[in-house]
C-alpha cells in the first residue's frame, strides 16, 4: 500500500486539473493499492510548513520509506511513477 499527499494551492482551475490527471493515473495503475490525501496550503498552512513545502502542486509518498517527492506536472505517467518509485 503506498501512503500519498498531494499539495496543492487553493481550489482553482490548475488544481483541479492536477487532483484530475494524478487521480486518473492512480486509479489506472495501482487501483485499491494507494491512499491520496489532498491538502491545500491555503487551508493548512501550517502542515505545508512542516513538510517544507515550497512550491504547488507537490506530491509526496510517505510509506514505504524513503520518502519521495516530486514537484510539477503529473501528466506524464511513466515519469511520475518512475520518479515515486510506484511500480
Amino acid at each position: 500500500m503506498y501512503e500519498l499527499a498531494l499539495y496543492i494551492a487553493g481550489d482553482t482551475p490548475r488544481s483541479k486539473e492536477v487532483i484530475g490527471k494524478l487521480t486518473a493515473l492512480l486509479e489506472n495503475e495501482l487501483p485499491g493499492q494507494y491512499s491520496l490525501k489532498i491538502i491545500d496550503i491555503l487551508e493548512n498552512p501550517e502542515l505545508a510548513e512542516e513538510d517544507g513545502i515550497l512550491a504547488t502542486p507537490t506530491l509526496i509518498r510517505t510509506v514505504p520509506a524513503p520518502e519521495r517527492r516530486m514537484v510539477g506536472d503529473f501528466s506524464d505517467a511513466e515519469r511520475v511513477l518512475a520518479g515515486m518509485q510506484l511500480q
